[in-house]
């Protein structure tokens, strides 16, 4: 044999082995590729988003259009757009009762509460049942005519459709904003940018204030997108704004502050100053008067520093005036007995848009007017939906000096209630808008004393 064959022969198996060392070295390696991407894919699923128009409309404030018609109302909301994209004047779509201002210029006007922080400018709103609880990625709003008006978006932890109601329910702001103007009347589709909320969802909240618009704002529909996955956040995802934390994170992580604070400052509390310094050389009044300037929140907060302010902060003269309203979400049975022995004065009260989903009781409603109703002499009640015939009962025996009484919206009240505030004899003002009092209830009477 040739010495040239056993030499090929040899760099044959040798081009073998290393051509088959290669093909071992790329298997591994598409082996641990896959298995990456599969181990990727088990920690971050694919989520679907799901798209879906409101099913449902709970609850509003007030709409343009009557109980028994169809025409600008706000049913219009729920399911799919009837005008969008056009522009215009439409029946179909959803409309509120006011715009601009001249409501508030004229001379039957009310006179506004203080102590309103100016976050809070809300006029409107109306709330959204969806089919599927999601985690919201994005809601769109189809303004037909003079957008612009909706300066606050709102979830709900409370699934409606639920046979089980929870012990606690949770609202979170996905978006808000104070009002702008809007040049032009045409049709868009607005789409803010909303964070991120750690429970799903299927009951959302708009609400609005139409001052800055020339006439009225018209919506269409509105279209929640979501998943069913709560999402994980992206390295891509911007800083927060510090703007955009909801006032109950705040109070959270205040309360936790002000335990650090107390436990680091538990000695210097213990001792006895003997003086307050500079705030002894002020008279009682002008503290007073500097305090006016809070709101309810803050009054708490500040109650919690010293004795001295503690007493400024309790003072029932800070409570002549009291709305609770900007605070809708967060007041229940324990807030009204917490603020009880503050109200013993109170001439102003605004309970509008609190107590709804079980937040406040009857009992609890009850209470709080029997201990702080003699001195009432106005009454906001808008939207309250555990009104009934008891409570109006005790409002007439608790509140003999009220002057004006706001039951709008209150739709859960029965037709024959309506009978105990004929007994209020020095009632001038009661707005009734959108309850169930008939022409034959003794409150007419009132009229033509």
């Amino acid at each position: 044999m040739s010495p040239v064959f056993p030499m090929l022969t040899v760099l044959s198996m040798f081009y073998y082995m290393c051509l088959r060392r290669r093909a071992r070295t790329a298997t591994r390696g598409e082996m641990n590729s896959r298995r990456a991407i599969e181990s990727n894919t088990r920690a971050l699923p694919i989520n679907v988003e799901i798209v879906q128009y409101a099913k449902e409309v709970l609850d509003f404030s007030s709409h343009y259009g009557s109980e028994n018609s169809m025409s600008y109302t706000m049913w219009n909301l729920a399911g799919i757009p009837n005008v969008y994209p056009s522009s215009g004047d439409f029946t179909q779509t959803a409309v509120f009762r006011t715009y601009g201002t001249w409501w508030d210029r004229c001379p039957s006007a009310r006179l506004p509460f203080k102590r309103t922080p100016p976050t809070f400018c809300s006029q409107d709103y109306v709330e959204l049942a969806f089919e599927e609880p999601v985690y919201p990625t994005a809601v769109h709003i189809l303004e037909t005519y003079h957008p612009g008006a909706v300066v606050r978006i709102l979830a709900c932890s409370a699934n409606p459709y639920s046979q089980n109601p929870p012990a606690e329910v949770r609202w979170e702001i996905l978006w808000s904003e104070a009002p702008a103007k809007v040049n032009g009347p045409q049709a868009r589709q607005f789409t803010p940018c909303i964070k991120q909320i750690n429970f799903p969802t299927n009951l959302i909240r708009l609400e609005v204030n139409s001052s800055l618009l020339d006439y009225y704002t018209e919506l269409d529909a509105v279209v929640l997108h979501g998943v069913k996955e709560r999402p994980v956040l992206s390295l891509k995802t911007s800083m927060i704004d510090m703007n955009d934390i909801d006032e109950d994170e705040d109070e959270e992580k205040y309360g936790c502050g002000m335990d650090t604070l107390n436990k680091q400052f538990s000695i210097v509390t213990l001792r006895e100053w003997p003086t307050n310094g500079y705030f002894d050389k002020l008279p009682y009044e002008l503290i007073q008067l500097i305090l006016s300037h809070l709101t309810v929140p803050d009054l708490c907060r500040l109650a919690q520093t010293c004795k001295l302010l503690y007493q400024h902060c309790c003072d029932p003269l800070q409570y002549i005036h009291l709305s609770l309203q900007p605070y809708w979400a967060r007041i229940n049975d324990t807030s009204l007995e917490y603020l009880q022995s503050r109200c013993t004065l109170i001439q102003w009260l605004n309970l509008s848009w609190t107590g709804n989903r079980g937040a406040i009781s009857v009992s609890g409603f009850s209470r709080f007017l029997k201990a702080c109703g003699s001195e009432l002499v106005r009454l906001e009640l808008s939207c309250g939906h555990f009104l009934n015939e008891t409570c109006l009962e005790v409002i007439t025996e608790t509140c003999p000096n009220l002057q004006e009484l706001n039951l709008s919206s209150c739709d859960k009240i029965p037709p024959q209630a309506f009978n105990h505030i004929a007994k209020v004899g020095s009632l001038k003002r009661l707005i009734l808008y959108r309850t169930k009092v008939e022409v034959g209830t003794s409150i007419f009477n009132l009229c033509n004393k």
